[in-house]
């Protein structure tokens, strides 16, 4: 029975990793291989993964709920790096570095991740370099996304900024046909990510109901033209 237990929680960890960008298109044997080093870790909301500065104990992928990694500043104000999701992975950074974790991870709800092992996965390394480009590709993503949250809080005031999260997630931004998009995160984690406060963030969107430019139906926001949504977006950037 416990034999058979251990094959499960393994194909478990396997399922989950092969569903990861990162390992993508790996044989049968090399997700074993990664499961072997891999431990499983639950935490309820608002526990904490690690925090910054923590020696780091290895990269990170998450199997459900999500994860918020952020960083605090002198003034005790959060700054949301990225909210992680189920299938997405983080803190590969930490693989090539001896400081720790450059930020602290929190989970946002009920969760579970799994841990791959740093020193097992440097040792898989050496036997098969390919693993090392995919790792270089999944920074290149981490980066990409830094650098678009970087340009989106460079913009001028928290009306724009969200007309500006909106609209990226709208399919075609020019259309008056109305979009749904389902909040997956709270509104303070949200309001975080745009650089702003819950209350500010709430009041923004109260003007843009007001505006008849969005509804809310509990997670749900649904832009109803998202057209008009642009042109405000382009006359807040003196387009």
């Amino acid at each position: 029975m416990a034999n058979l237990l251990a094959e499960f929680k393994q194909a478990a960890i396997a399922n989950t990793l092969r569903g990861c960008q990162l390992f993508a298109g790996l044989s049968p044997g090399d997700l074993n291989a990664i499961a072997d080093i891999t431990i499983v870790k639950s935490l309820d909301k608002g526990d904490y993964l690690f925090r910054e500065g923590a020696p780091s104990q290895g990269f990170f992928v998450v199997q459900k709920g999500a994860i918020n990694v952020h960083r605090v500043n002198a003034t005790g104000k959060e700054q949301v790096i990225h909210i992680f999701r189920a299938g997405e992975s983080f803190a590969e950074a930490a693989l090539a570095t001896m400081s720790g974790y450059p930020a602290d991870a929190r989970a946002v709800e009920s969760s579970q991740v799994l841990l791959v092992q740093k020193s097992g996965f440097l040792s898989l390394l050496k036997r098969q370099p390919e693993l090392a480009l995919r790792m270089l590709g999944s920074m290149s993503l981490h980066l990409r996304t830094l650098v678009g949250q970087l340009e989106d809080m460079t913009l001028k005031d928290v009306e724009t900024r969200l007309a500006n999260w909106l609209i990226k997630r709208c399919p075609n931004p020019e259309s008056t046909d109305p979009v749904a998009m389902e909040l997956k995160t709270t509104k303070r984690v949200l309001a975080a990510e745009l650089g702003t406060v819950s209350e500010t963030f709430s009041r923004t969107l109260a003007k843009f109901r007001k505006q008849k430019l969005l509804t809310v139906k509990g997670k749900t926001v649904i832009v109803l033209c998202p057209g008009k949504l642009k042109e405000l977006l382009r006359r807040n950037l003196g387009e």
